[in-house]
């Protein structure tokens, strides 16, 4: 069997064990180290595994990961999702629609310190569905734009998986969360604009009520203001060049903790529990890394994305077209793969094909444009029925919604995100120009 056929055959079985539900750390480091000993042997296995462990996780880089997993975890732990919502019900909730507005704009706000989709769904939720129920909202609608808010937390600095993507393709992190900026604020004006119309078709949905006053208003917004805090200086100092990311995510946490503490909002025992699944969560996601890296390595041996990258650039086709299938597979695959995972899986290989095609971009332009491109389709996914996994996460949390209903409330957005993908394919600038920008 030939190297590329073996690496072929190492795909199909690990996707079969991913359709089988084994876990993906697993999954990915058993086919990747059966891969490893037919291309090389089993000497060279544990000559590798002699020092990888080491290697990766030593990453300077990789260290912002738990960093900013703690700040997730302080913020739903400091009641920080209620402040959130409670300030963006008071200034747009009296709208039609406004409370479900009011939801996306508090899940894009606890996203820029979650970093987590899955964390800002189920964190959100808990706070926005009840009120929105209570105000005669739909099933449909409450559904649909939490589990569509959830998927900012991915995409609105800071990232986890922006992070990840960056050391993958060794990419600069502060220029992706730059890039991610302009794409996240489309994403929030563009479900903003999918309530508006939605409600508009379907008054009864969305209803209005009365509006707070200014003086509630002001108070809503004092009771955020160390979340604008903590965002200003975490990001304004990465962007402005005074600390690097990981002294940045470093700050967020130390801040995050004296304002729980302050506030009186964080406990000995709240403190505690976040340590623990912060904990968790990095034992997971570095499961998940490391278990990619051996697949990735094993397919490195085998030559396959060097050859597929070839291939597409003697073959003539069209870049664009060529951009369009990877979307479509990152589309199907992003329904019923955890975000983390299919980065960790598809960019090895995707990331030099698409390098290898002429877009009329420099390297570095390509790079963050397929970068944020990858990082909107999988959050895509995540919304797409049958399987998209923030559905499941909303389900679990509103069992007297009928998932046909939270199937019909999330198309709206699914509408809206096409047409922002749209834009960002058609118009690359859109995800550079904050860098050149900034850089001059």
């Amino acid at each position: 069997m030939s190297p590329s056929t073996l690496a072929l055959v190492m795909v199909i079985v690990l996707l079969l064990a991913i359709f089988a539900r084994a876990p993906i750390a697993l999954a990915m480091g058993i086919v990747g180290a059966g891969g490893y000993v037919l291309l090389a042997s089993p000497q060279a296995l544990l000559a590798y595994l002699s020092t990888a462990w080491t290697d990766k996780f030593m990453s300077y880089e990789l260290a912002i990961v738990p960093l900013f997993i703690l700040m997730g975890h302080l913020a739903t732990q400091t009641g920080i999702s209620a402040a959130l919502f409670a300030a963006s019900n008071a200034w747009i909730g009296h709208f039609r629609g406004g409370l479900a507005m009011a939801a996306v704009a508090g899940c894009a706000m606890f996203g820029s310190i979650s970093g987590s989709s899955l964390a800002t769904a189920s964190t959100m939720a808990k706070v926005a569905l009840p009120e929105m129920r209570r105000h005669g909202y739909s099933g449909a609608l409450s559904a649909g734009s939490l589990a569509a808010g959830g998927t900012l937390g991915i995409l609105i600095p800071p990232s986890v998986v922006l992070i990840i993507y960056a050391l993958l393709t060794e990419q600069n992190i502060v220029k992706l969360f730059l890039a991610a900026t302009i794409p996240g604020t489309l994403a929030v004006i563009g479900f903003c604009l999918a309530i508006a119309v939605y409600t508009r078709l379907r008054p009864a949905e969305g209803p209005t009520h009365d509006g707070a006053d200014m003086a509630t208003r002001l108070r809503a917004l004092g009771g955020i203001w160390h979340i604008v805090a903590i965002f200003v200086v975490v990001l304004g100092g990465i962007y402005g060049g005074v600390f690097t990311p990981a002294e940045g995510a470093s700050v967020g946490v130390a801040m995050t903790l004296l304002a729980g503490f302050a506030k009186g909002a964080l406990t000995l025992r709240a403190l505690l529990d976040s340590l623990i699944e912060t904990a968790a969560s990095t034992a997971m996601i570095f499961a998940i890394v490391f278990g990619a890296d051996l697949f990735n390595v094993a397919l490195a041996l085998s030559r396959m994305p060097t050859e597929v990258a070839a291939w597409f650039g003697e073959a003539g086709i069209a870049p664009m077209t060529v951009l369009l299938c990877i979307v479509a597979f990152y589309l199907v695959m992003g329904c019923v793969m955890d975000s983390l995972s299919l980065i960790l899986l598809t960019v090895p290989v995707f990331f030099p094909t698409v390098m290898a095609l002429d877009f009329g971009l420099s390297p570095e332009e390509q790079a963050l444009w397929f970068g944020i491109i990858t990082l909107v389709v999988v959050e895509m996914g995540m919304i797409t029925p049958p399987v998209g996994m923030n559905l499941f996460v909303i389900s679990a949390m509103a069992r007297d919604i009928p998932t046909a209903a939270i199937f019909r409330g999330v198309s709206p957005f699914i509408a809206a995100e096409f047409l922002r993908l749209s834009l960002l394919i058609a118009f690359p600038a859109l995800s550079f120009w904050l860098v050149q920008a900034v850089a001059r």
